[in-house]
């Protein structure tokens, strides 16, 4: 059975700002699928977050782009191998410019924070306790 992917697809206003934004967290992006209207940053071998300007994603949907400023249309959610993962990514995106929307949350088993990207996008980031997961 193969894998399913998925290509999260997010509007930008400024594709380069955007490219240089997640450099700095140490994200790359795939040559290949990267143009003047479109950048694709590979997550995992199966997630892939495609960020669009915002003409080009307009081709793709007959909806007005959410304004990130007063609304929210998604919240993305990438796990962390440790707390000290999940603090050092949120630092990094802060001091590349990002926002913070929100305290940590600390269960003792689960911790996240959170960070809003160049875009308003919400990013959280967290860490579960493996001892934890059933299965």
């Amino acid at each position: 059975m193969s894998s399913t992917m998925i290509f999260v697809n997010l509007p930008v206003k400024d594709l380069e700002a955007t490219k240089t934004f997640w450099g700095k967290l140490g994200y790359s992006f795939n040559a290949q699928f990267t143009d003047e209207s479109t950048a694709s940053m590979p997550i995992t071998d199966t997630i892939v977050a495609m960020f669009l300007a915002e003409e080009r994603f307009k081709s793709f949907t007959h909806k007005a782009i959410a304004d990130t400023a007063t609304s929210t249309s998604v919240l993305l959610c990438l796990s962390a191998e440790s707390r000290a993962k999940v603090d050092e990514t949120v630092d990094t995106a802060l001091a590349a410019g990002a926002t913070e929307p929100r305290d940590a949350q600390d269960y003792g088993t689960m911790y996240g924070r959170a960070f809003e990207d160049l875009d308003g996008h919400t990013w959280e980031i967290m860490w579960m306790d493996p001892s934890m997961i059933q299965g």
